[in-house]
Order: structure tokens, then C-alpha cells, then sequence
């Protein structure tokens, strides 16, 4: 892949052979960061999983301390108290049924995070093949099936973010932004990398953590220390 003259003058920056400390790695990202706009931070952890197995899965969700930088909008699929319940607690869409066509005909995608009473999931289950390959399905592991409503769309406003494995077994997951302080984002990989932890999965053998890399939207990846996890 070629990269432009701007990636290749942030490349010079970092030292591909060195594995940096956490607060190390998070200045150089900033300093790398070569494009005009507020870049996101994102986190890539490579795990000692096999994500084929069912209990070596690692799925879950954590509110950062200073929140994503980034506005999310929410639906929630409820009825009953549970709609005015998720409007004041300032979810963006609430409906039930009839935002199925709207999903499945209109294409309608408008919104970053779903959540949904359990006793909707009758309803949101119809929207599997739209909702599921763009990783929108609401999950109890994420807390995004729930009937405490408020807490939900509040988390999530506040800066809860959901990590999983894809396919590779590699977890991905934005931390910030490039215009957050080095502290904010210190905090921020914190709170992350507890969580990560924490969600390791009895069944794995060996090394859980492979690899951390810290990079912003455009810049180059950082390696970060991983024998402190």
C-alpha cells in the first residue's frame, strides 16, 4: 500500500523496532498524527484467541473516563414506559415495529449504537442480516439488551465504548481523539486495557495479549509494551 509524503514524515517518528510505554506511545501518536482534521485514536490488540471457539470469545463494554470525542446517536426498540424512559434519558431515535421497514426497505442506518428491551429482541431479530454484519445487534455482553433503559443510552452517551474479536481474533477500538490531552488519553487506555484483562477467557492457553499498537486515523501504528498487561 502506498502512503502519501505526509505518512511517510510521521513514519520517521516512530522507531518500528522499539515497544513503548503506554504514556510513550500515546505522545508519539499525537506528534504522528499528519492530517488536518481531529484524528481518532484507536487501539489494536492482537489476542492469543480462537475466536472459531464459543468459550474463547471476548466480547464486552467499557465507559471510558473522558468519553470518545465523538457524538453518538442511539435507537432504542421499546414499548410501553419504556419509550418516554428512553427519551428522556436522550436517546436520538425510539420506536418499535415500524422502524422494520424503514431498516430493511429504506436502508435507513442513521444512528452508531442499537439498543433494545428483551422483550423487543422478537422484533429487532428480524433485522439480523442488516444490523448484524455492521456489528449493530444489540448483545446483553454489551449491555445493549436490557430494561434499564436510562443507564444504557446515559453509558453510551458518556463514552461506552463495545470491544469483540473479529475475525483474526484482533480487537479494535478507538480511544479518543488526537486534540485530547495526554492524560485524558492515558486514562481512557486504562480503563480499556482493564477491561481487556479482566474479559480474558479461561480457555486460553499461553500469551492473551500478542500485541498492543496505538495509531491515529492516518498515522502510523505505535507499538506499545505489552509485558506491563
Amino acid at each position: 500500500m502506498k502512503h502519501g509524503k505526509k505518512y511517510a514524515e510521521a513514519a520517521k517518528l516512530v522507531d518500528r523496532t522499539v515497544f513503548y510505554e503506554p504514556a510513550d506511545a500515546i505522545a508519539l501518536v499525537k506528534k504522528a498524527a499528519p492530517a488536518k482534521f481531529d484524528e481518532t485514536v484507536e487501539v489494536h490488540i492482537r489476542t492469543g484467541c480462537d475466536g472459531r471457539h464459543a468459550e474463547q470469545q471476548v466480547r464486552g463494554a467499557v465507559v471510558l473516563p473522558n468519553g470518545t470525542g465523538k457524538t453518538v446517536k442511539v435507537l432504542v426498540f421499546a414499548k410501553g414506559d419504556k419509550v418516554n424512559e428512553a427519551e428522556a434519558a436522550g436517546a436520538d431515535y425510539v420506536g418499535g415495529e415500524e422502524l422494520i421497514p424503514k431498516i430493511q426497505k429504506d436502508g435507513w442506518l442513521d444512528f452508531d449504537v442499537v439498543v433494545a428491551t428483551p422483550d423487543m429482541m422478537g422484533v429487532v431479530g428480524r433485522l439480523g442480516k442488516v444490523l448484524g454484519p455492521k456489528g449493530l445487534m444489540p448483545n446483553p455482553k454489551a449491555g445493549t439488551v436490557t430494561m434499564d433503559v436510562t443507564k444504557a443510552v446515559k453509558d453510551i452517551k458518556a463514552g461506552k465504548i463495545e470491544y469483540r474479536l473479529d475475525k483474526t481474533n484482533i480487537i479494535h477500538v478507538p480511544v479518543g481523539k488526537v486534540s485530547f490531552t495526554d492524560e485524558a488519553l492515558a486514562e481512557n487506555f486504562k480503563a480499556l486495557m482493564d477491561a481487556i484483562v479482566k474479559a480474558r477467557p479461561s480457555a486460553v492457553k499461553g500469551q492473551f495479549l500478542r500485541s498492543i499498537t496505538l495509531t491515529s486515523t492516518m498515522g502510523p501504528g505505535v507499538k506499545v509494551n505489552v509485558t506491563r498487561f
